[in-house]
């Protein structure tokens, strides 16, 4: 009893600021969408729709900071202090080019990806201006996205808390300032709506990259030489690769799913309004679910890093449970309250009623949704991220993306049809991931069992030695 107290306690310890640092990150859609919907049901379509690509272009960072998360947290485990400093270093470079490489290829094929997401004419032209600021904004959201990847590996928890509050603080007042030109200020519409986004990141950004300096990970031997970047790169990119893929893979499927919704036969802009608004009400549920996802992560790849496979598969059931026991009462909380939030977050009745048989699903889905995102969490802090990208491509792609579209466009030709597929998308993601976790051997993903852990040390001491 004592040791299970324990585990709680310390998963508790990780969690907390996690789910309050992703409270930040939900009121900062939320408020985008807000301010959005009183300047019209137009730019709140647009707002959702635009979000999402953002979300498509941010994949590489997320798989790279999947990648690092298993790296650091394992080392940080098993007490390498120097290897972790040198994995900063080699994220830091491989963001700053990813980051670049992607912003130029975005305005290179931007016209291509407007066309692709099937967005009604009468609203193009705002979500092209909305998807240019949000391409100038990717290398800073990529060091943003890696630099808190780094700080969570360690345990340092409290650190991408602060710089959520930042950019939480940052885009609030932007958007009510120049968004909808309170206190004054002049009031600039969707365009201010995008470029407090751009600077809000840049804020959190830079505050990341001042801690990273403060705490000695930005000096000149955090950068390895290419002998050293040779043996340890490998690791890093055999976690990346299906994680930025499954990435891929799903929001892509959502970008599908937009354009599902964008064609529908009647009612395709206040149904993409209502999906947009539905999510960011939905996102106070599922963002907690990150939380618990990085937490599982954290843990998991600590007691792989410290030679605990069997605590490491205990520990992620455990969060599985702690996070599913507390989002659950959440769910239900806030479901008596739904229909006055959805009219506060989408004044436009129709928009509003929308909202609501969005969450209808949805909510009912929050608990298959937990299952999947904490034990993927738990898988990616092994490395195992190739089973993550299984489960969760086969499920959208192979499950939600054809019943969408026959529910909807076929059989009850509504949106209601999308929803539902959406639902039972989820019941079969959850079923399959309990499947991979429970049967299969994820722990042999992890570095004390790959070669290139063997290789990395070796180098490492021969670096130590001076050869």
């Amino acid at each position: 009893m004592d040791t299970l107290r324990s585990s709680y306690k310390t998963i508790w310890s990780v969690a907390w600021p996690q789910v309050l640092m992703m409270l930040f990150h939900f009121l900062i859609g939320f408020v985008d969408v807000w301010v959005a919907g009183r300047l019209g049901r137009d730019v709140q379509a647009c707002m959702g729709i635009i979000t999402q690509a953002l979300f498509f272009f941010l994949v590489v960072a997320i798989a790279l900071a999947n990648g690092s998360v298993a790296a650091i947290s394992q080392s940080f485990g098993a007490g390498l202090m120097r290897r972790v400093q040198r994995y900063i270093g080699l994220g830091l470079e491989i963001g700053i080019v990813l980051g670049m490489v992607f912003l130029v290829a975005g305005m290179l094929f931007r016209d291509g990806l407007l066309e692709l997401l099937q967005i009604p004419d009468e609203i193009m032209p705002i979500a092209a201006y909305l998807l240019k600021v949000y391409l100038y904004v990717l290398p800073g959201y990529y060091l943003l996205i890696i630099c808190n990847a780094f700080f969570r590996a360690q345990k340092k928890v409290m650190i991408p808390l602060y710089a959520m509050m930042i950019v939480t603080a940052v885009n609030t007042f932007g958007d009510l300032a120049f968004g909808l030109g309170w206190w004054g200020f002049p009031q600039f519409g969707y365009k201010g709506l995008a470029w407090s986004t751009f600077i809000s990141v840049l804020c959190g950004m830079f505050f990341c990259l001042m801690v990273l300096y403060r705490q000695g990970f930005l000096k000149k031997t955090s950068f390895a030489p290419w002998r050293w970047v040779k043996r340890a790169f490998p690791y890093l990119f055999k976690v990346a690769w299906p994680a930025g893929l499954m990435q891929i893979v799903w929001h892509s499927a959502y970008m599908v799913l937009y354009a599902i919704t964008a064609a529908l036969p009647v009612g395709s802009v206040i149904a993409l309004a209502g999906m947009s608004a539905g999510i960011r009400v939905e996102s106070l549920l599922f963002l907690p679910g990150f939380a618990f996802n990085f937490t599982a992560s954290i843990l998991v790849g600590n007691c792989l890093g410290r030679g605990d496979i069997a605590g490491a598969k205990r520990m992620g059931y455990l969060v599985m449970l702690f996070g599913l026991g507390l989002v659950s009462a959440l769910t239900l909380v806030l479901w008596l309250f739904i229909e006055p939030v959805a009219v506060f977050i989408a004044p436009d009745p129709e928009v509003s009623l929308e909202a609501v048989n969005y969450l209808k699903y949805n909510m009912a889905a929050i608990p298959f949704l937990l299952v999947s995102m904490i034990l993927g969490g738990a898988l990616s802090g092994a490395g195992a991220t190739f089973y993550q990208m299984i489960v969760m491509g086969s499920s959208a792609w192979l499950v939600r993306i054809p019943l969408a579209w026959y529910l909807g466009h076929v059989y009850m030709q509504e949106a209601t049809g999308i929803w539902l597929a959406m639902f039972i998308s989820m019941a079969v993601q959850a079923a399959l991931m309990l499947y991979f976790y429970e049967l299969k051997d994820w722990t042999r993903f992890s570095m004390r069992k790959s070669k290139s852990f063997v290789q990395t040390n070796g180098t490492m001491n021969k670096l130590k030695a001076g050869k």
